[in-house]
């Protein structure tokens, strides 16, 4: 943090008169925002599953400990984080929550069902109610490590551990009135852990998983049509490969992340090229040790990986790879404390967000974007800020001449966090900033007609 200062101190001059000055490459147009307000579930969450509507809408899926442990699922508004449907729908307390969305546009949530002998349960929403897909409770068993999507023909599958057949991987698939088994019930080796469920652009289910039977590594089986059949060698990883996360690249290669013990616990994501499993970019690419690996594709075909990362004191960090190497978006550990159960989705328009249970606000659920600064900005005036000293290190002067009173002062982080806010009623106001971290702030003052921008250093 202290390099990135002395480089901006460097870059932009320190002027008593501060201009906005911001340019279309510019690194700080852009920033970690929260999607409404940090922590906007009833309680602590687990399991948070993270998805987007048809029509572009966030979805957010979790067990909530507001409501019993039950189901709740929310959707952002565009100003505000709503319940879909009610909150802590399902019967009893529920596990490992799996949110998709059917080819019809309704929200369908996979999850252990407590009530049901931990056995698997989906529902959907149609509209006014969340309503049973077929049986509740239709697995054997207990239903572990819940991973749900949908064929492209419309038909839901579900992946899991499953008890009753030694804790081996299966899936099943509702054909319209019944759940059956894809393939013989308990295919893998071993036990399998972490399953992950996706499709391939040609319609076969593809099930990535820590393989109890090799070594605890990954291993990635695809349903052929009759069996189940190992993508590549069983086993590929350097080494025990906890929190797989699989997804196809749009050119239908399958790609899986996880937490890589054969490179010091870090981050590693790993491609089929048709005949191996090879790595993308380096393996262990993350700072540190790396939990709940989640894995997605920007609409413009890149390999994004959103996961808790302790070299960041357990905070979230996201890297895409370029082509070339990995790289951070945005600051890494841009979460306000720690993280868990990251899951990572890419809006229509291609912007990168991540749910996650957020330690910063009481283990309640967040949602963050990266996004322009500029997002909601009508008209965008050159400005008129007067900011002094700068850099600063207690107190700021604001001068707004020509901007009309009764306009809001906000001071934010490049995180997007807003840190202070105040209406000027008066053409110079003072701010003390002593309790700001050191660091570079944006300063946005805005009325009914315009947005002004500056920014300031405090040392």
């Amino acid at each position: 943090m202290k390099k990135l200062i002395c480089i901006l101190i460097f870059l932009l001059p320190v002027i008593v008169n501060a201009q906005l000055n911001l340019y279309k490459d510019s690194p700080l147009e852009y920033a970690w925002k929260n999607v409404g307000y940090a922590g906007f579930s009833a309680g602590m969450i687990y399991n948070t599953s993270l998805v987007f509507s048809p029509s572009g809408e966030p979805y957010v899926a979790y067990m909530d400990f507001g409501n019993s442990q039950k189901v709740t699922v929310m959707k952002f508004d565009e100003t505000n984080w709503m319940n879909v449907g009610n909150a802590g729908f399902s019967a009893e307390q529920s596990w490992y929550t799996s949110l998709a969305f059917s080819p019809t546009g309704e929200p369908c949530v996979a999850f252990l069902d407590y009530g049901n002998s931990d056995k698997a349960m989906l529902m959907k929403f149609d509209g006014n109610n969340w309503v049973n897909v077929g049986n509740a409770g239709f697995s054997v068993g207990e239903a572990i490590y819940i991973s749900l999507a949908f064929s492209p023909s419309g038909e839901p599958y579900v992946a899991y551990m499953d008890a009753v057949n030694s804790n081996k991987a299966t899936v099943m698939k509702y054909d319209g009135t019944n759940w059956m088994n894809v393939g013989n019930a308990g295919f893998s080796v071993g036990q399998s852990l972490y399953t992950s469920l996706a499709f391939s652009p040609s319609g076969q289910p593809f099930v990535a998983y820590q393989d109890g039977g090799n070594s605890n590594k990954v291993t990635v089986m695809k349903f052929d049509g009759n069996n189940w059949v190992n993508v590549g060698a069983a086993g590929f990883s350097a080494g025990v490969a906890p929190f797989t996360s699989l997804a196809f690249s749009p050119s239908g290669q399958p790609y899986v992340a996880y937490e890589d013990f054969g490179n010091s616990q870090k981050a590693t994501v790993m491609k089929f090229d048709g005949t191996n499993w090879v790595n993308i970019g380096n393996a262990g690419f993350s700072a540190g040790t790396v939990n709940f690996t989640s894995l997605a594709f920007s609409p413009s075909g890149q390999p994004y990986v959103a996961y808790q990362d302790w070299g960041n004191s357990d905070k979230v960090t996201l890297m895409k790879y370029n082509g070339t190497n990995w790289m951070n978006v945005g600051n890494s550990g841009f979460s306000m404390g720690e993280a868990y159960y990251t899951s990572l989705a890419f809006s229509p328009s291609g912007q990168p967000y991540v749910a996650y249970l957020d330690d910063g606000n009481s283990g309640k659920a967040t949602v963050m974007k990266y996004d322009s600064v500029f997002t909601g900005i009508g008209e965008l005036q050159h400005s008129r800020i007067s900011l002094y000293p700068n850099p600063a290190t207690e107190k700021i002067t604001i001068e707004t001449s020509g901007t009309a009173k009764g306009s809001n002062l906000t001071i934010v982080n490049i995180a997007g966090q807003q840190l202070i806010t105040r209406q000027i009623t008066e053409p110079q106001t003072q701010l003390d900033i002593s309790n700001l971290p050191s660091g570079v702030y944006f300063v946005r003052l805005t009325n009914e007609r315009t947005v002004e921008l500056g920014k300031i250093i405090k040392q």
